[in-house]
C-alpha cells in the first residue's frame, strides 16, 4: 500500500499526540480523574488504563500490521472518552484551579468527531473523503 506524505504526517502527529496524552494520564492523572463522570467506576484505575491504551495505540500506528487495529482502537477510545469532555465542559470543572471557558470547550467538543475520523483515516481504515473515484 502506497501511503501519501499527508497521511504519513497525519499518522505521526496523531501518534505523538496520543503518546503525549498517554504519558500525561500516567504522570498527572488528577485532572483526568476530576473530569471523569461520576458513573465511571474506579476512576483512577480507568485513567491509568486509558493512559496505557493511548500509548499502545500510538505505538500500534507505527507498526504496519497493527496499524488498522490501532486506528480502530483509538477511534473507539476517542468516542468513549467523549463523556469526560462533555462532563468537563457542562460542569465547568476546574483543572489546577483554572476554569476553561466555552472558547476552549466548544471547539474541543466539536473536534471529537474529527479526532475519530483522523484515527481511522491515518490508519488506512477509511479513505473518505479523499478516495479516488474509479
Amino acid at each position: 500500500m502506497i501511503e501519501s506524505h499527508t497521511r504519513r504526517v497525519a499518522r505521526w502527529v496523531l501518534a505523538l499526540a496520543y503518546l503525549a496524552a498517554g504519558v500525561a494520564h500516567l504522570r498527572s492523572p488528577g485532572g483526568f480523574i476530576a473530569i471523569t463522570p461520576g458513573w465511571v467506576p474506579f476512576p483512577a484505575t480507568v485513567i491509568f488504563l486509558t493512559g496505557l491504551a493511548e500509548i499502545a495505540g500510538a505505538a500500534g500506528l507505527m507498526v504496519p500490521r497493527l496499524r488498522k487495529a490501532a486506528g480502530v482502537g483509538l477511534a473507539l477510545y476517542a468516542l468513549c472518552v467523549w463523556p469526560a469532555n462533555i462532563n468537563h465542559s457542562f460542569n465547568d470543572i476546574a483543572i489546577g484551579g483554572t476554569h476553561l471557558g466555552w472558547t476552549y470547550h466548544g471547539p474541543r467538543l466539536a473536534l471529537q468527531p474529527v479526532i475519530i475520523w483522523w484515527a481511522l483515516w491515518a490508519a488506512h481504515v477509511i479513505d473518505w473523503p479523499f478516495a479516488r473515484r474509479h
